[in-house]
C-alpha cells in the first residue's frame, strides 16, 4: 500500500511539473485564455451554424482574365470567327469601334473524371478539376477596373466599404492571436487598382483590416525591435502606452480607431516571435517548393505566396488574399491587344502554383477546412479589339471554388453561345459573397454592422447562397 502510494505520488508529481511547463509555454505563446484580453475584438466567435470551412484563400487575377480563354469554351466563336456579331446580341463595349467575333487562340480539353473542359492555359490547375466547382455565369456592375475590383472585394463599386476579409474577421475573430487574422500578399509587379481600399475595414473597426505581408525576411517592415531593446523593456513600454491609451479611451468612448491602435500594438509585439518563422520557407522540403513552382522563375513569386498562404492557414489565419498580376498594362491580365501573348505569360505565373496549393492542402488534410476562391473583376468580350485583344466584359464571366465543403467536378450556370452574357443561372457578386460567408458558418443576412443610421452588411439588400455550393 505504501509502495503504491509512493508510485502514485511520484506519478502525480511528474504530471504536475509537466503541466506547469506546458502552462508556461502556452503563456509565452499567448495561447492561454488568461493571457488574451477578455475584450479582444479578435477572440474566436460563435458561428450562426456549423461551418464547413475555417479559413479562406482568395486568388484574385488582377486585370480581368478572359473566361473565353480559360474556363468557358465557346465552339460557336470558332465557327463564327471574324464574322460581325448580330445586332440582336446588343454588345456594349468599354472602348469604341468593336471588332468581329474572335475565337480563342488556346485549345481546350476535358480533364478528370468529371470531364470539365479547361484551356491549355490552366492545364496544371485542371489536374485538380475534380476538386473544383466552376461557376460560368457570374456578372458584375462595372466594366471599369477600379469599381469592378472594389465590387469583387467589398460588394460595392464605391470606395469606403469593408472588404470580404474584414467582414470575415468581424464575424469569426481569429484562431491565432499572434498573427493577423487577415493577411494580404501582393504580386511582385504591384498591387491592384484601388490599393488598400481592397482590404480595408471600411466603417468596421480598424482592427479587422488586412495586413500586407512580404513573403521573405521580416513580413512587415521594422517588425523586429532594435537589438539593444530587451523584450521585458519593450513589454513595460507597451504596458505604459496601453495604460495611457485606455485612459484616453475611457474619456472618448466609441473611438474605434483608438481601440484598433491599442490592439495593433499588442499584436505587433506578439508577431515578433511568430511572424518571421511563418515566412521562413527554408523549412519546407525541396519537393514542396518545387510543387509550388518555386524552381521556375516565371512563377517563383506567386508560388512563394501560395506556399506562404498554406503556412498561414495552418497557423490559424482566417483570410489570406493573394493577387496575381500587376495593376496595369502587360503586367496585368488586361489584354486589350495581343491577348495570346498576355494570357500565356500571366497564366505561366500562376497556374503551377495554384495546382501546388490545391494538391498540398489536400495532402495535408487542410482542403476540407480551407475554402479556395479563384476570381477576377470581370471577363472579356467575344469580339476583337485591336485585332488580337479583347475588351472588358462584366456581363458574364467565370470564377471557381474548391475545398471548404465544396463539391468539386461540377459546372454551375452558363453564358450564352458566344460567351457574352450570363444566360443560365446568372449570379451577381452578392451571391458569391453570400456563399463564401455560408461556408464559414455565417448567414450573410445576419452579419450586420450599424453605421450612419442603419444596419449594413456585405451583401447589402441582395445575395443568395449558390445552392450547388451550399
Amino acid at each position: 500500500m505504501i509502495l503504491g502510494s509512493r508510485r502514485r505520488f511520484l506519478w502525480e508529481l511528474g504530471g504536475g511539473v509537466a503541466g506547469l511547463a506546458l502552462c508556461d509555454l502556452l503563456k509565452q505563446d499567448q495561447l492561454l485564455a488568461s493571457s488574451i484580453p477578455a475584450d479582444s475584438p479578435l477572440l474566436p466567435k460563435k458561428t450562426h451554424f456549423p461551418p464547413k470551412a475555417k479559413a479562406v484563400i482568395s486568388l484574385f487575377m488582377n486585370g480581368g482574365t478572359s473566361h473565353l480563354d480559360s474556363f468557358d469554351p465557346k465552339p460557336e466563336l470558332t465557327k463564327r470567327h471574324l464574322e460581325a456579331p448580330p445586332a440582336s446580341l446588343n454588345i456594349t463595349p468599354f472602348f469604341p469601334n468593336p471588332g468581329t467575333f474572335l475565337k480563342s487562340p488556346f485549345s481546350f480539353k476535358k480533364y478528370g473524371q468529371s470531364g470539365i473542359e479547361v484551356s491549355e492555359l490552366f492545364s496544371h490547375t485542371a489536374d485538380c478539376i475534380d476538386d473544383i466547382a466552376v461557376v460560368r455565369s457570374m456578372h458584375a456592375l462595372s466594366n471599369n477596373h477600379t469599381p469592378a475590383i472594389l465590387q469583387m472585394m467589398t460588394g460595392f463599386i464605391q470606395p469606403g466599404r469593408p472588404s470580404v476579409g474584414a467582414w470575415t474577421i468581424y464575424g469569426l475573430g481569429s484562431e491565432n492571436q499572434n498573427l493577423p487574422a487577415f493577411v494580404v500578399l501582393i504580386d511582385s509587379m504591384g498591387g491592384p487598382l484601388g490599393g488598400a481600399q481592397n482590404w480595408s475595414a471600411g466603417f468596421l473597426p480598424g482592427v479587422y483590416q488586412g495586413t500586407p505581408f512580404r513573403n521573405h525576411g521580416d513580413p512587415i517592415v521594422d517588425l523586429a525591435s532594435p537589438k539593444y531593446v530587451e523584450p521585458q523593456h519593450q513589454r513595460s513600454r507597451l504596458d505604459f502606452i496601453k495604460l495611457l491609451n485606455e485612459h484616453h479611451a475611457q474619456q472618448n468612448p466609441g473611438e474605434a480607431e483608438l481601440a484598433a491602435r491599442i490592439a495593433s500594438y499588442e499584436l505587433a509585439f506578439r508577431m515578433q516571435s511568430q511572424a518571421p518563422d511563418v515566412v521562413d520557407l527554408s523549412k519546407e522540403t525541396e519537393a514542396t517548393r518545387k510543387l509550388y513552382g518555386m524552381d521556375d522563375p516565371a512563377c517563383e513569386h506567386f508560388g512563394r505566396n501560395c506556399l506562404l498562404a498554406r503556412r498561414l492557414v495552418e497557423k490559424g489565419v482566417r483570410f489570406v488574399q493573394l493577387f496575381g498580376g500587376g495593376n496595369a498594362g502587360e503586367d496585368s491580365w488586361d489584354a486589350h491587344g495581343e491577348l495570346e501573348k498576355n494570357h500565356r505569360k500571366r497564366a505561366a505565373g500562376v497556374d503551377k502554383p495554384m495546382r501546388g496549393l490545391l494538391t498540398d492542402l489536400k495532402a495535408r488534410g487542410l482542403l476540407d477546412s480551407t475554402l479556395v476562391v479563384w476570381h477576377t473583376e470581370f471577363g472579356r468580350m467575344p469580339i476583337s479589339q485591336s485585332v488580337s485583344g479583347r475588351d472588358h466584359s462584366p456581363y458574364g464571366f467565370s470564377v471557381w471554388l474548391a475545398g471548404g465543403g465544396i463539391r468539386g467536378g461540377q459546372v454551375i450556370g452558363a453564358t450564352d453561345e458566344f460567351g457574352y452574357r450570363a444566360a443560365v443561372e446568372p449570379h451577381p457578386i452578392n451571391d458569391l459573397h453570400a456563399t463564401v460567408l455560408h461556408k464559414l458558418g455565417l448567414d450573410h443576412t445576419q452579419l450586420t454592422y450599424f453605421h450612419n443610421g442603419r444596419m449594413h452588411r456585405l451583401t447589402d439588400v441582395a445575395g443568395e447562397v449558390i445552392p450547388q455550393l451550399a
